[in-house]
């Protein structure tokens, strides 16, 4: 697997890099919280983070005045094991380089998504990168076993807190895991035993051999 830049052109499908956010505070904030002992962890609003002057910045510029959460996503991990996707885009930012493992959402057919339409993307510390709506994506990897990563993740406020209760009337609603996340988990994640829709074919992806 090649692993572009979201310089590289290959990115303008997925999102795109935004400009004129100063990210040093918001840096700092995040450095301050330690990893978890293992894997992953996810948070969807974070105090302090949310206390940074850049978030008011998010809110009136990044997506025009409304409610956003700024988390983070943070520990080490080199897996797909899953994809979702929201009714909105999202903001990511890194304090060390990171990368993202994405696809686009018309490329599902029938329910089930064939990760080898999967590409890999870095993005620089401390740049603001903005993932389509229409993006697959999960967890960030790392691209220092030793550091990990912390990506803060700005969100239209309430996504990823708790399903709404809702009948299933379409497919899409059987894919509906959170609050404005809809999931894709292939057959060998935890999300998969515990219930996520197997929606991904094919290779589990691990970057651990391209660091």
């Amino acid at each position: 697997m090649h692993i572009y830049s979201v310089h590289d052109a290959e990115f303008k499908p997925y999102g795109k890099v935004l400009e004129g956010y100063d990210t040093a505070e918001l840096l700092q904030a995040m450095e301050a919280i330690p990893h978890p002992e293992q894997g992953t962890a996810y948070r969807p609003g974070i105090e302090s983070l949310e206390a940074c002057a850049i978030f008011p910045e998010f809110r009136d510029r990044a997506y025009g005045g409304m409610p956003i959460q700024l988390g983070m996503c943070w520990g080490r991990n080199t897996k797909l094991n899953c994809l979702e996707y929201h009714r909105d885009s999202e903001l990511n930012v890194g304090t060390k380089d990171f990368i993202l493992l994405l696809a686009k959402e018309d490329e599902i057919e029938e329910g089930v998504l064939d990760t080898a339409k999967v590409k890999a993307f870095r993005v620089p510390a401390g740049e603001v990168v903005e993932v389509y709506a229409t993006t697959l994506h999960y967890a960030p990897c790392h691209t220092c076993p030793n550091c990990g990563f912390r990506v803060a993740v700005v969100l239209p406020l309430g996504t990823n807190t708790d399903k709404p209760a809702i009948e299933a009337k379409n497919e899409e609603d059987k894919w509906l895991w959170a609050c404005n996340k809809w999931l894709l988990a292939h057959p060998d994640s935890r999300e998969a035993g515990r219930g996520a829709h197997v929606g991904l074919a094919g290779e589990n992806i691990d970057i651990e051999n391209l660091l």
